[in-house]
């Protein structure tokens, strides 16, 4: 099918899109999205092809350009031999109160530097290890069971709300009636080679 014909049949996304936005605005749009849905879900696949997910919560970002997701969690638990099986996920964000929502696929990358974990380290995240009291795995972050989980993006795809519920709701309405697509909102795309390129800006 011709990107002319799928524009065709798909009005609504047409309508949506937005393309006229510096990438610089569509990562600190994106943050924004992030950092009000708080929590993210991580789907994983296990080596049968069945698909996991379960609610995390990521590290904020550390600088204006990050396109990246941490998230620390225990190395015991499933995830982490699914990520092993096949490092390929997707962790999508909602913000029920905007309608607000985020879609990263990507790829993960597990690691246990101790400078990453420090720099991530939440002492909730004791909580859902647990301290065995055994001198060792004591729920801190110089736990063993304590690791990180990089995100690294290939595409992201979020969409931003632009009008309140009744307007929302009024603009839908009419284009029921209507019969005419539209948008009360924006869908930004951040590209595979924009992701690359934020990634070179963040290793120099």
């Amino acid at each position: 099918m011709s990107q002319n014909e799928e524009a065709r049949l798909d009005p609504y996304k047409q309508a949506a899109l937005n393309e006229n936005l510096t990438l610089q605005e569509k990562i600190s749009d994106l943050h924004s999205v992030i950092q009000s849905a708080k929590t993210g879900m991580l789907v994983t696949r296990g080596d049968d092809g069945s698909m996991h997910s379960r609610a995390m919560n990521p590290a904020t970002p550390y600088n204006e350009t990050q396109l990246s997701l941490i998230f620390l969690a225990n190395n015991v638990s499933a995830k982490f031999k699914e990520i092993k099986n096949d490092d390929h996920v997707n962790v999508s964000f909602y913000d029920q109160s905007s309608t607000n929502w985020a879609s990263y696929s990507g790829k993960a990358k597990v690691t246990q530097d101790k400078d990453v974990i420090k720099k991530h380290w939440s002492t909730f995240i004791t909580a859902y290890i647990g301290d065995l009291h055994d001198g060792v795995h004591r729920g801190n972050e110089d736990d063993p069971r304590v690791a990180a989980i990089e995100i690294i993006p290939d595409e992201i795809h979020y969409w931003i709300t632009k009008h309140s519920n009744v307007v929302r709701s009024m603009q839908v309405a009419a284009s029921a009636v209507s019969g005419k697509a539209t948008s009360p909102g924006e869908l930004r795309i951040i590209t595979k080679d924009e992701v690359q390129l934020t990634q070179n800006l963040n290793t120099k």
